[in-house]
């Protein structure tokens, strides 16, 4: 398997499967689905608390540890680096972030994370083995180019008798897999990670996925082992599409009232054109090695030679 083939696996693993993982033991999902949550988002002017109010004093006395997992690639170390800084500077919670990266990105990582404006966020770096995805993911060379299905038979292959068998309705409105909360407690009482495993690795088998989605390998199982299993959170947990057009799609009033902000699709606010990136940038600490750049600052800086 190439580096980059595992880069992309870790960026899709990890961020869809953790991109935002909080959990309270005295705090069911149920729970926090059914408060309110007033405060601002992860990008945004104002603080945020994953607590809600009802139970934000008991939380602030006891203060509870909040794990937070993200992925770091080294591609898109910069977007990791912005949204730790981020959470780090707009909650109130005893916040630890673990960070899953590769071997050969973690030194880079430490040495960002070391920088002064980063020193008080408390991390564990989580190296990733890319022998864990051994027989849990199908490569397919003649794959397509992915799309962004809205429905489960987008993702999976209803032609396939397993698939079928499960009776899950094809027409059925898919969840968004990239954000999401849950309860840590339930999950490993559950053995979600096994059952998870366990579809990847019939896929590999059998072929269950939707062929359109060139290599996807954490949505169809989320789908699977979730299905009518889910609540909904609400939308401006996940204001995305920032990142599908160089133009704005929101209104400057919409994306400051976001709880967070999502930039999926091809314009990252590191590149050369994307929609708000000065709300992004906000929250960029420059890389101190100089690996990683701003693709726009140097852009300006040949326009003004």
């Amino acid at each position: 398997m190439s580096f980059r083939k595992v880069n992309i696996i870790i960026l899709v693993l990890a961020v869809a499967l953790f991109l935002l993982v909080l959990h309270h033991n005295f705090l069911g999902l149920s729970s926090l689905l059914r408060n309110e949550v007033t405060d601002s988002g992860i990008v945004g002017p104002r603080p945020i608390d994953f607590v809600p109010n009802g139970l934000r004093h008991a939380v602030d006395g006891r203060q509870e540890e909040i794990p937070v997992v993200i992925a770091a690639s080294e591609d898109r170390l910069g977007g990791a680096i912005a949204a730790i800084n981020s959470i780090q500077h707009n909650t109130r919670s005893n916040v630890i972030f673990y960070i899953v990266t590769l071997n050969n990105t973690a030194d880079h990582l430490r040495s960002w994370l070391n920088s002064d404006s980063l020193k008080s966020i408390q991390y564990k770096i989580v190296n990733f083995d890319p022998k864990l995805l051994e027989g849990k993911v199908k490569e397919d060379p003649d794959q397509g180019e992915s799309m962004k299905p809205y429905n489960y038979i987008g993702y999976l292959d209803y032609k396939k008798e397993r698939i079928r068998k499960l009776s899950m309705k094809a027409s059925t409105c898919s969840f968004n897999p990239g954000v999401f909360v849950a309860n840590l407690t339930e999950w490993k009482r559950q053995n979600i990670t096994n059952q998870l495993e366990k579809w990847m690795k019939l896929n590999v088998e059998e072929g269950l996925y939707s062929r359109t989605l060139a290599g996807s390998i954490t949505t169809p199982p989320l789908l699977i082992v979730f299905y009518q299993q889910h609540s909904t959170i609400d939308p401006m947990w996940n204001v995305r599409h920032l990142g599908s057009s160089a133009g704005k799609r929101y209104s400057p009033q919409f994306v400051k009232a976001a709880k967070l902000l999502h930039w999926n699709g091809h314009f990252k606010p590191w590149g050369r054109t994307a929609s708000y990136t000065d709300v992004w940038e906000k929250w960029y600490i420059p890389d101190p090695t100089g690996k990683f750049n701003l693709i726009r600052r140097y852009t300006e800086i040949s326009n003004i030679k």
